[in-house]
């Protein structure tokens, strides 16, 4: 059944929906979390223990939240294949900490470029970069790594997290990953029609 025990999840969302009780019911089975920004704000005002990613990287964020996780640090954790020693080894001596669980939902650039009068300035900074990286990351490793996109999994996430006493079978990685190459490639075909259509100033 291939049960992937889950020890380390980051948590980084634009809709907060239901994360408190996605979040309790991982710190219930001892997971440490790790959030960025808002997130770790709305975690740790509802109770969460969490530790910051930039405590994790060692690094700041920067660039006025632009760039919080695109760090050698976040994609080695997700990345490293844990059968293969070589990779192993190599996190041991660089004092990379593994992830086994990411919990990302996009910047709204739907519903941003959706509202008619919004400027393009409005809506490029609303094209996530660091939230797609991490997910494809986490996503190529679904072996190891369980990938969460949308709250609308929480339940059936924590219905297994509870069955499996802190862990999610093949399957369900499976299943999740599959959701984020659907979810990752939407977003961009959004991006990239909307830009098609951009004039200086503001979108029709």
């Amino acid at each position: 059944m291939n049960i992937m025990k889950i020890k380390r999840a980051l948590i980084s969302v634009s809709d907060k929906s239901g994360v408190v009780d996605l979040a309790e019911v991982l710190q219930g089975f001892g997971v440490e979390i790790l959030s960025t920004g808002g997130t770790a704000r709305y975690l740790a005002q509802a109770g969460i223990e969490i530790r910051s990613v930039d405590q994790f990287t060692g690094h700041p964020e920067i660039l006025d939240g632009r760039v919080k996780t695109l760090h050698p640090k976040v994609h080695a954790a997700l990345l490293a294949r844990r059968d293969l020693e070589e990779h192993m080894a190599q996190c041991r001596k660089l004092g990379i900490e593994l992830i086994d669980m990411v919990v990302v939902n996009l910047y709204p650039f739907e519903k941003t470029v959706a509202r008619g009068e919004v400027t393009l300035e409005e809506a490029v900074e609303q094209i996530d970069i660091g939230g797609p990286t991490m997910l494809r990351s986490a996503a190529k490793n679904f072996q190891a790594v369980a990938v969460v996109t949308s709250p609308e999994q929480y339940g059936e996430v924590i219905e297994q997290i509870k069955k499996y006493d802190g862990g999610l079978d093949f399957q369900m990685r499976l299943k999740l990953a599959q959701a984020v190459f659907e979810r990752t490639s939407a977003y961009d075909r959004h991006i990239a029609g909307y830009l098609k259509k951009v004039k200086p100033g503001i979108v029709d």
